[in-house]
């Protein structure tokens, strides 16, 4: 069974960085494209960054600029660089197969932006 744990999350001001990881047990980053979601409070699942197959990053236009995803396919681990971070950034981030499998999904990670 595949397991995938993000971590990174935490309280940061507006204007702050945090980089996000998500580890996964097996090599699934090497077969699927990849995807952050996010889940801001009271709102639907987003995806705001994927990585494709063949390394292209895609970006939902809100975070464009302000967000990378990248990867280590030998280490199995996916990363979202958060930078110039606001309070609509808010929202707890998790990290899936694109398009998303249910069994996948993990607990996620909080970001919080607030000063």
């Amino acid at each position: 069974q595949v397991q995938v744990v993000e971590s990174g999350g935490g309280l940061v001001q507006p204007g702050g960085s945090l980089r996000l990881s998500c580890a996964a047990t097996s090599s699934i980053f090497s077969f699927y494209a990849m995807g952050w979601f996010r889940q801001p409070p009271g709102k639907q699942r987003e995806l705001v960054a994927e990585l494709t197959g063949d390394g292209v990053a895609n970006y939902q236009d809100s975070v464009k600029g302000r967000f990378t995803i990248s990867s280590d396919n030998v280490k199995k681990m996916v990363y979202l660089q958060m930078n110039s971070l606001k309070p609509e950034d808010t929202a707890g981030y998790c990290c899936n197969t694109d398009p998303p499998i249910k069994e996948y999904w993990g607990q996620g990670t909080q970001v919080t932006v607030s000063s």
